[in-house]
């Protein structure tokens, strides 16, 4: 996890600490069901939107959110995501949402690739 730009190691270890092994979560999408970063669809009107969950595991939401912030002030993939949805009408809230989300899955693929390199043992 400390590989992914913006994840300091007390990050790491508040995430995995809080997630409590990746391997209980079937897929990334319920990981992000679990640490709120699902998005939720709004019906207001006619205009399709999505909002972000007031649910799920707040520590590992706010864990999310320093590596998000992080990443959009340094990161070039993630300044262009941040710049490629506000051209296309997302408000500032909203492509951080979209980023926190990606940043999800990455986390959760980080988590099992640590878990699966742990469990191999090494021959002595």
């Amino acid at each position: 996890m400390l590989a992914i730009c913006g994840c300091g190691p007390l990050t790491a270890a508040k995430s995995i600490g809080e997630t409590a092994g990746a391997d209980r979560f079937r897929s990334k999408d319920a990981l992000a069901r679990h640490n709120g970063t699902a998005p939720l669809p709004v019906w207001s009107s006619n205009h399709a939107r999505h909002r972000l969950s007031r649910t799920g595991n707040r520590q590992i939401n706010a864990a999310l959110h320093r590596i998000a912030l992080t990443q959009a002030r340094c990161h070039p993939e993630a300044r262009a995501l941040l710049s490629r949805r506000k051209a296309n009408g997302d408000g500032g809230m909203e492509a951080l949402r979209i980023l926190k989300r990606r940043l999800s899955d990455v986390v959760y693929r980080a988590m099992i690739a640590d878990q699966s390199s742990a469990a191999v043992p090494t021959a002595a």
